[in-house]
């Protein structure tokens, strides 16, 4: 890579890296007493597939260790916001399903981040962030790949 390409690479992952944990403190800020981001992200992952998911699965989407997804789960099921039960064809095997008391719990999460968020893309303009969307999907897709 030639010094210029070098130099914008830096600057790239520099701009995402900063927006991240800018994004992480502000949105877990804004979540519900007791909620911490990684229970937010399971949360709304398993209410938008409505399915069921092994905690492997969900460690691989999530880019986290089996320990880290078990750790996450545990103080989930502990509150009441999902439910775990073993797979009936395999005892070695358990599914992971988001419970009513969590479905409302990340409800509640989403209204009280969704005013902050909207607040940055009205900010930066609908125009702006359509057209990054596509870019920083084609950078994750392009990560995953790699990893």
């Amino acid at each position: 890579m030639s010094e210029r390409l070098d130099d914008l690479a830096v600057a790239l992952f520099g701009e995402l890296f900063m927006a991240d944990q800018l994004a992480r403190n502000r949105i877990s800020k804004a979540l519900p007493k007791g909620m911490e981001l990684s229970h937010f992200s399971v949360l709304n992952h398993l209410a938008r597939i409505s399915d069921e998911r092994t905690p492997a699965q969900l460690a691989r989407a999530f880019h986290v260790t089996r320990g880290a997804m078990t750790n996450t789960l545990s103080r989930l099921e502990w509150a009441g916001h999902i439910h775990i039960r073993p797979d009936w064809d395999d005892a070695r095997q358990k599914f992971v399903a988001i419970s009513p008391a969590g479905r409302a719990a990340r409800d509640a999460a989403v209204a009280s981040v969704v005013p902050m968020i909207g607040e940055v893309v009205q900010a930066l303009g609908s125009e702006k962030v359509r057209a990054l969307l596509p870019v920083l999907r084609e950078l994750r897709l392009k990560m995953e790949g790699e990893g």
